[in-house]
């Protein structure tokens, strides 16, 4: 039996939507313990035997990260644990005596200015962990990279009306709806970003695999933080490294 045309229309756009879905829904291909891998069997090894972290930049087992570069990019650099954390979703993340990888993370961001060779402002620079559905690895890495040009604008218009507690961005941010806070370096260093957005948003505690963060600084030495959560009828995983360029337009000239 023969569909007529008139329905073949609405079964086409049925069958569009469902790959969709699938291609947000299903992990994509590859090795999701590559970074893993990297930190445990590489860099801590052979800082451990030879003193060298390479081929990560840095290994710091008493504050429990590496810093490595990103094949990405010409100053993306990522920060991981030498623990074993998947990522956001991780409970550890909101203990206690769980190093404070974002702040570690700024405090990192001097390898980016080592690579390019001169000092980058920080209204450059930005931080991103992206969701437990927004990610290809299964190790947490936070990206340290630049700061798309548009969105260093857009947020530099919106932040004199963005206080202390979390709340809605005026205006949706690379088209998806993002959750904001200004946070003081005091404030950062001593609650960490993870358990501010635990305890700040509703239900985040429950779901926070469902959540990308994301941290820029701002004039006057305050730091933004960036939430986007998961909404599959967005198509949007809560990948929050969507605002960075790992290109780094705003510096020019790029180093070769």
């Amino acid at each position: 039996m023969r569909l007529r045309p008139r329905l073949l229309f609405p079964l086409l756009i049925v069958l569009i939507v469902i790959i969709a879905i699938a291609y947000y829904v299903w992990p994509h291909s590859g090795n999701p313990s590559a970074l893993w891998n990297i930190v445990s069997q590489k860099c801590v090894p052979n800082q451990e035997k030879n003193g060298q972290p390479a081929p990560c930049s840095q290994v710091d087992e008493q504050q429990g990260y590496v810093v490595l570069k990103d094949m990405v990019g010409p100053l993306q650099f990522l920060l991981m644990p030498t623990a074993r954390i998947t990522g956001i979703e991780s409970p550890a993340l909101l203990e206690d005596n769980t190093p404070n990888f974002l702040a570690q993370a700024w405090q990192a961001r001097h390898y980016m200015a080592d690579k390019y060779g001169k000092p980058i402002d920080d209204s450059n620079v930005s931080l991103a962990i992206n969701s437990q559905y927004g990610r290809s690895q299964n190790q947490m890495h936070i990206h340290i990279s630049c700061l798309l040009p548009q969105v260093k604008t857009q947020l530099s218009q919106e932040a004199g009306d963005i206080g202390y507690r979390w709340q809605p961005l005026p205006e949706k941010l690379i088209g998806h709806t993002y959750l904001a806070r200004k946070v003081s370096a005091a404030e950062l260093n001593q609650k960490g970003a993870f358990r501010l957005l635990a305890e700040g948003v509703p239900e985040a505690r429950e779901k926070m695999g469902h959540f990308g963060l994301a941290m820029v600084s701002l004039q006057g030495g305050d730091f933004l933080l960036l939430a986007n959560e998961r909404n599959l009828l967005q198509l949007n995983n809560a990948s929050t490294e969507e605002i960075q360029d790992h290109n780094c337009a705003v510096l020019n000239p790029l180093p070769q």
